[in-house]
């Protein structure tokens, strides 16, 4: 038997670091709104940020080591659509597939107006007017770019990726460690304010309290799945390749994402309204505000140099947003194809055009993410509740799959896998449920509309086929 040698650890990392480029974009520009709406959701009860910070890194682990079972067992990629109709079966599939479709439209219109809220943050107010415009105008040239079959080009992608880890890694390190005095009474002053306020109000509050602002800052995981999608894209070992690359996208976004909310912690509540008695600015990010506070001393030569680094932050964020859209483009017409191949929606979404393209795929993308922007007025609050639940619906879906796979197949080792799947199962769920109890007047009865009507327009078209198939059978007998 020939043996192929076996590839050094540094070119397997090296694989690994390339393809957390390509696919982490959709993962880490997630803590550009995922972490504000979770601290927005503590009202004023902002002692609990410390312990929320915590939370979302933990979190992002738990759900990117139960994802690396899906790398092992579907190595060929395919995401929740083929997990869940390959674990649980068809109609498990056609639930996960609907909601993963409309995540990938949404993808697209929240990175977009993630986006454009990003790049407004520095300019005039009065300019707030053409934003809805500007994420129309955005959305047009994505589509352009994808049917001309243009992707995201590692050479194009590499300086923006780094750019944001660089700057942000660099705020949130500098942030906090000029104010390393206070950190360390970070953590007995938060347990005695939140002992304070569970004597108030009773610990069942606090505890309702955090876990919904836990659940609506669910958008900060949306992403992570990426890697699991995607794993035939990736150099063999595809395994290990994924692994590692679950590993840098999970460290880089529990890191920024519970670094951010940490800044939020010190910034707003003990250094801003104590010291400059600043607040959040209408028609500005919370990053945005929270970063120029950081970098409100900085001069050079008479020049305001922590204003125009806070520009350069705010553009790389700009543009990673911009790139994570585009993985709309990419996995959403994908899915499409996969449903299409099981009958779920018509054939053409299969077709690729003249440019190796899914054409039909992109248009519907498009037109989607243009009509969730125009109705949600590009409100990042408002599409984050929808982009939520259909995310958590899915990653629900595909967690139970794994669950119910170790129950039935207990292999080497299988308890502590199952364990680990029914860890991410519980918190995925929880999530879902609390977004959609929590916010279910503001916009979560439109999410679970969305994925009924379409389950009902694919069960019509998987009917139309089904009749199809049998009205042939008939004329190949009378032949």
């Amino acid at each position: 038997m020939t043996r192929w040698p076996r590839k050094p650890a540094s070119n397997i990392t090296l694989v690994a670091f390339l393809a957390w480029v390509g696919l982490g974009a959709d993962g880490l520009s997630s803590s550009a709104y995922g972490p504000e709406e979770a601290f927005k959701a503590l009202g004023t009860h902002t002692e609990l940020a410390l312990f929320l910070a915590i939370a979302t890194a933990v979190t992002v682990f738990i759900i990117a080591v139960s994802y690396n079972q899906v790398i092992e067992l579907f190595p060929t990629g395919g995401g929740g659509y083929k997990v869940a109709t390959r674990l649980l079966g068809p109609r498990a599939g056609l639930v996960s597939g609907v909601a993963l479709v409309i995540d990938y439209v949404l993808t697209i219109a929240i990175s977009i107006a993630a986006g454009v809220d990003a790049l407004f943050s520095f300019l005039p107010e009065s300019w707030d007017i053409l934003k809805l415009e500007v994420a129309a105008l955005l959305l047009v040239l994505l589509v352009v770019l994808n049917l001309r079959g243009a992707k995201e080009s590692i050479k194009i992608l590499l300086p923006v990726f780094l750019g944001f880890v660089a700057t942000h890694a660099f705020l949130i390190v500098y942030g906090i460690g000029r104010h390393a005095e206070g950190i360390s009474a970070l953590w007995p002053t938060s347990v005695a304010e939140a002992s304070q306020l569970s004597a108030e109000t009773g610990w069942l509050f606090v505890v309702a309290l955090f876990i919904r602002a836990y659940g609506i800052g669910g958008g900060t995981y949306t992403g992570i799945e990426a890697v699991s999608n995607s794993v035939n894209l990736l150099r063999e070992p595809r395994v290990r390749t994924g692994k590692w690359t679950m590993f840098y996208m999970a460290t880089s976004l529990a890191f920024t994402a519970g670094g951010i909310i940490l800044l939020y912690l010190l910034y707003l509540l003990y250094l801003l309204y104590l010291l400059w008695g600043a607040r959040p600015v209408e028609g500005q990010t919370l990053n945005a505000v929270v970063f120029g506070a950081v970098l409100a001393d900085w001069q050079w030569h008479g020049v305001d140099a922590g204003h125009w680094l806070l520009v350069i932050t705010l553009l790389f964020e700009t543009g990673l947003l911009f790139v994570a859209a585009n993985t709309g483009f990419l996995g959403g017409p994908t899915t499409l194809a996969n449903m299409a191949t099981d009958h779920w929606v018509p054939h053409r979404y299969a077709e690729l055009s003249d440019r190796l393209v899914t054409k039909n795929g992109i248009f519907l993308m498009g037109l989607g993410a243009l009509a969730v922007l125009l109705w949600s007025r590009g409100e990042v609050n408002l599409l984050v509740v929808l982009y939520s639940i259909s995310v958590f619906l899915t990653l629900s879906l595909t967690l139970l799959g794994l669950v119910v796979y170790w129950r039935r197949h207990r292999e080497r080792g299988w308890w502590w896998r199952l364990l680990l799947s029914g860890a991410g199962l519980l918190i995925t769920a929880t999530i879902f449920l609390v977004m959609l109890v929590a916010r279910f007047f503001d916009g979560g009865w439109v999410a679970l509309l969305l994925i009924a009507l379409l389950m009902l327009g694919c069960a019509l078209i998987a009917g139309h086929y089904s009749r199809v198939r049998a009205q042939l059978r008939e004329l190949d007998k009378v032949l």
